[in-house]
């Protein structure tokens, strides 16, 4: 069993992410970064050209979105002055530009419906970023099967992440349980 688990740490990693959210509190902004981050962490992969890079947009994700609040700016706003760079460096740094192109497009729509999703009505937007995160896991299953763009850990991560987090703020939004 302790093998089978190390094996799939990111289906662990993924759900344990999902499972802590969902218990801290349904607020539909958290799952609004969640979603900007997830779309953000495809494109450094892409714009660097470096499949582990997806695993730095993580971490360069939550930093943006800390550091655009500490500045007193939208969290958004940290996450679309990242993008603008990544795309930026991958354009002078010459990577593919098919990948970063389906990457840099996949950042606009689920960044602006995570943006939407906290501009609207409190349960319209729970709903919108609920289903908008659930959507991605879809976007994680094709990176996963065709072992393209991010590491296949990285994919499977994502998807145990969004599915059931979206899913389960979908349930919640439901059932009236929706805040900020």
């Amino acid at each position: 069993m302790t093998s089978t688990l190390l094996n799939r740490w990111p289906s662990v990693l993924g759900v344990g992410c999902a499972a802590l959210v969902l218990a801290t509190g349904a607020e539909r902004t958290v799952l609004a970064i969640v979603l900007g981050v997830a779309a953000l962490c495809y494109l450094a992969a892409a714009a660097a050209g470096r499949r582990w890079m997806a695993w730095v947009g993580i971490g360069a994700g939550s930093l943006a979105v800390a550091a655009s609040t500490l500045a007193g700016l939208p969290w958004w706003a940290g996450l679309g002055i990242v993008a603008v760079a990544l795309v930026a460096a991958g354009l002078l740094g010459g990577v593919p530009r098919r990948p970063l192109t389906a990457q840099s497009l996949a950042l606009l729509g689920y960044g602006g419906l995570a943006v939407t999703a906290v501009l609207v009505a409190p349960a319209v937007g729970m709903v919108l970023a609920g289903s908008a995160l659930a959507a991605h896991g879809i976007w994680d299953i094709v990176h996963y099967r065709r072992d393209q763009v991010v590491p296949r850990s990285l994919a499977e991560f994502c998807v145990l992440l969004d599915v059931p987090l979206g899913l389960g703020f979908l349930v919640l939004a439901a059932t009236g349980a929706v805040s900020g």
